[in-house]
């Protein structure tokens, strides 16, 4: 096993692995963590590593061929943003090539691609992070915090929903007018998907396509199940199903634009059995993006988003309560004489008066999600200690996600373990 840390006076210099907007993105968060230096970038698209240099200085290492960047020695950690079907291929090389790897999510395509790469990753001995920043987000921490506490009682069910309701939102990003084959790698771009003629539109909207992208299980029910797995120390469920459909975006697109799913977590030592349902709808009509998660417990209703954690409670009654109109007289003296022994009659006072309590905790203003999940991976280059959003916890949220797109297509409930990591 190679010696994973960096000095704390050393710089980390890595390099950009598809330069797409979540790729610049990530860049950007990165290049704001002291002691993070960018040197190289890789795209298979030429004017976004022209956009590269416009952003980041024209002394800038910059190919189609991502296996270029990982033969520099100058390059201690790569990101790879590039569309799902590459993501498992590329972490696997880099992370025999010898470096730290922050991949974003899903961390596959395919579930079988999963155990390699746990594989690799502990093979290296470097760290393999994945990119989903609810795993870093201070309001979900909190959330798990309070969790743990008690603070809703006994989970029995969470629902969780992210909709949106524009263009942009549904994936029709801008296709540029110099996308030819002259400045496209094609060819690289297809990697192990089916061979088909340059069309553009398969590039620069990949999401909408299941050769290349995981849908909306895998670039949305993704960061729930990791919010939800955050907060419960959930290991993943054991049987889920799916529903929906392409209601509005008939634009060619395979992947759809509704999709619903119920999954059934079993009880482990960390929380009760609990059913989540998700859901995402890309012609929500009522507003521009609506995001929540819900943990519904015996005590309360937790809600946790980006920015805040809520905690809604309300009194439970101190008895249950009859319906005995329908009985006979006589049954109804008979059941009440029983039921005031069990619950006596009591005079009201003070004490007694509940009020309903809800409890809001707001992160600083200046916690950034995004930037601290970086900042999460380059300490743990500098020390050596991976952030928990692992390879075994990237594959425990990917394979609910891609078995979403599996009973939506198969019209099937699947079963998963959350044990052995695999279909069962």
């Amino acid at each position: 096993m190679q010696d994973t840390k960096i000095s704390a006076n050393d710089k980390i210099q890595i390099a950009l692995i598809g330069a797409g907007g979540m790729g610049q993105g990530d860049t950007r968060s990165a290049l704001s963590i002291p002691g993070v230096e960018l040197v190289a970038c890789a795209d298979i698209y030429s004017s976004r590593l022209t956009r590269c240099k416009e952003n980041w200085g024209n002394h800038l290492f910059t190919t189609k061929d991502y296996r270029e960047i990982l033969a520099r020695k100058d390059v201690d950690a790569v990101i790879i943003a590039t569309p799902d079907h590459w993501h498992s291929t590329i972490t696997i090389d880099a992370l025999n090539a010898g470096k730290h790897v922050y991949c974003e999510k899903p961390m596959v395509h395919k579930i079988e691609q999963g155990k390699p790469v746990v594989e690799a990753a502990k093979k290296s001995g470097k760290i393999l992070q994945i990119g989903s920043q609810y795993a870093s987000s201070l309001a979900f921490l909190k959330a798990k915090e309070l969790f743990r506490a008690g603070a809703i009682g006994e989970l029995n069910m969470v629902e969780a929903w992210l909709d949106r309701n524009s263009a942009i939102g549904a994936w029709q990003y801008s296709i540029p007018p110099d996308a030819t084959p002259e400045n496209i790698d094609w060819d690289r771009f297809l990697g192990y998907a089916p061979k088909r003629p340059f069309e553009p539109i398969r590039l620069f909207r990949w999401r909408n396509y299941n050769d290349y992208g995981t849908g909306l299980a895998g670039d949305l029910f993704v960061h729930l199940f990791t919010g939800i797995h955050t907060v419960t120390d959930a290991l993943g469920p054991t049987r889920i199903f799916s529903t929906g459909g392409i209601r509005f975006w008939k634009d060619g697109r395979d992947a759809p634009d509704v999709m619903l799913a119920l999954v059934d977590y079993p009880r482990t030592d960390k929380h009760p059995e609990f059913t989540l349902s998700l859901k995402v709808n890309f012609v929500s009509g009522g507003q521009r993006e609506s995001f929540g998660v819900r943990f519904v417990g015996s005590e309360g209703v937790m809600t946790p988003t980006m920015s805040s954690v809520t905690i809604a409670r309300t009194p439970r009654e101190s008895e249950p309560g009859y319906t005995i109109g329908t009985f006979p007289q006589k049954v109804q003296e008979q059941f009440l004489a029983e039921y005031r022994q069990k619950y006596p009659t009591t005079s009201p006072t003070a004490d007694a008066i509940r009020p309903e309590r809800t409890e809001v905790y707001t992160p600083p203003p200046s916690h950034n999600p995004h930037r601290e999940h970086h900042a999460n991976f380059y300490k743990g280059v500098r020390t050596g200690k991976a952030h928990f959003e692992d390879g075994v916890f990237g594959l425990r949220t990917a394979g609910p996600a891609l078995l979403c797109n599996h009973s939506f297509y198969e019209k099937k409930a699947m079963n998963w373990d959350p044990m052995q990591l695999r279909v069962v």
